[in-house]
């Protein structure tokens, strides 16, 4: 029994060589995510220097405009299904088909993004101030984050573009490039944060503006950045060769992309607007909790990292496998990810808590969002291994093209079971705020328990590119 057991255990723990693919791809990105993490917590720890209201605004617009990044990734993504088992299969022609589709459809949507924003923002932040909390605090947190989505809106394009580019580099095994980009972009995020919102060297002191302002600028450095080096290492990445010289996808092909990529953009979209409607909810309880959230969100995006960056690992691994055609070492290779993922957040997420009472005193707040913040960070720290698990599932599910199951795993599941409960207990109840999230968030083992079950079936191991 012992033997059996352990023969079990080991087969969720791969070899050398296994981890060192993994790492190579993996890496990069946990790098990169983890460099522009740590540069978001500078900058909020820069505008939280400013109060609690322009925090509270540049959270807010960056709550929105959250749902616009999730829109663009998984338009990219869709696509990317197809490119990472196109590269499997040796298809250049087919990665130009979609670095091609990608341009294009980000394009579109950061154009309509773009007229939302600009038309609707003031009722959209709106949205948010409707809870406990004095009419000039309101007054003043809206005019802020208004000024902020309206410099921010110059940037989205390059975020499109840069996700064309970067998406198709990954897709086909290279994360470095996309990572010193993206390092690049965010010292140039860093400096202008520090010019622009204080007002240094004799530039404006602009507050919340100069932090978008200096974020704008840094994704057009990013973009230049890709850009520059797929034209001139044409040879690592052939797709690039004639890629703008004969526009052209076959319609059939073309038709194929938008029926993946638009579960996964609908999926996104409403993912990402459900988590939106639930720290409405929250801040509609109190709305000392958008400032509180906003400090726990920062420091869970530095930890959590590793466990991100794992699941684009396994999308970009699994699906490459995939097209190769070996739906065994596919599997082998999904469940293996998924219990280094997990250990990712056992890891990561203890160490959450533990700086749980520290981090919020870097905020220039008041004690009740500090001592909020704090056990907000707990919270979250204590669910991250649930969330790593149901992170790595999610994009083992969606390697093998099975885009409307993902869909219905995880978005469906935010606005039918999520979004309702979060909606009752805020209007319906006194429940107090740090309770309310804990039962929300806590759905997530459910989640987790779905998401379990559909991998261990491997119905989602298939081959898209050859049907």
């Amino acid at each position: 029994m012992d033997k059996e057991k352990s023969k079990g255990i080991r087969s969720y723990i791969g070899d050398k060589v296994f981890y060192k693919v993994m790492l190579a791809v993996a890496l990069p990105i946990m790098i990169q995510n983890g460099v522009s993490n740590f540069v978001s917590l500078l900058d909020n720890l820069m505008i939280g220097r400013l109060g609690t209201n322009p925090l509270s605004g540049v959270a807010i617009s960056n709550q929105l405009m959250f749902v616009f990044f999730l829109l663009i990734i998984g338009a990219t993504a869709g696509v990317g299904i197809f490119t990472a088992q196109y590269h499997g299969m040796g298809d250049v022609e087919g990665v130009r088909y979609t670095f091609r589709a990608k341009l294009i459809i980000n394009t579109l949507l950061c154009a309509g993004s773009i007229l939302v924003f600009k038309l609707y923002a003031p009722e959209l932040i709106g949205f948010f101030l409707e809870g406990e909390g004095t009419p000039q605090d309101a007054a003043e947190t809206l005019k802020i984050g208004i000024d902020y989505m309206d410099v921010m809106l110059f940037g989205l394009i390059p975020v499109g573009l840069t996700n064309a580019y970067a998406g198709t580099l990954r897709d086909t095994g290279q994360t470095k490039i996309p990572m010193m980009a993206s390092i690049i972009a965010i010292f140039v995020n860093l400096i202008g944060n520090f010019l622009l919102i204080y007002g240094y060297l004799g530039l404006p002191a602009m507050g919340a503006k100069g932090a978008a302002l200096a974020t704008v600028i840094s994704r057009y450095v990013e973009l230049f950045v890709l850009i520059i080096y797929t034209a001139t290492h044409s040879e690592q990445h052939p797709f690039i060769k004639g890629a703008f010289r004969k526009f052209y996808i076959p319609g059939k092909l073309m038709g194929r992309y938008l029926l993946k990529s638009l579960p996964l953009m609908l999926n996104e979209t409403l993912w990402a607007s459900g988590q939106t409607f639930l720290n409405q909810c929250y801040s509609y309880r109190s709305l000392s909790a958008v400032a509180a959230l906003n400090i726990e969100n920062t420091i869970w995006g530095l930890l959590g990292v590793a466990f991100l960056a794992m699941g684009e690992a396994v999308g970009i691994l699994v699906g490459q496998v995939l097209g190769s055609g070996d739906m065994e070492k596919a599997k082998d290779h999904a469940k293996k990810m998924r219990a280094f993922t997990v250990g990712c957040g056992i890891v990561f997420g203890i160490l959450m808590i533990l700086i749980s009472p520290v981090f919020p005193l870097f905020y220039n707040t008041t004690d009740e969002i500090r001592h909020m913040a704090s056990e907000l960070i707990i919270i979250f720290g204590a669910l991250m291994p649930i969330v790593s698990y149901t992170h790595a599932s999610y994009f083992t599910i969606r390697s093998g093209g099975n885009t409307l199951v993902t869909f219905l795993f995880d978005s469906c599941f935010v606005w039918l079971l999520v979004v309702p409960l979060a909606y009752f207990l805020s209007r319906y109840t006194q429940i107090d705020v740090i309770i309310m999230v804990l039962i929300v968030q806590g759905t997530e083992l459910v989640k987790a328990m779905i998401g379990g079950a559909m991998v261990i079936s491997g119905v989602w191991a298939k081959n898209i590119v050859k049907q």
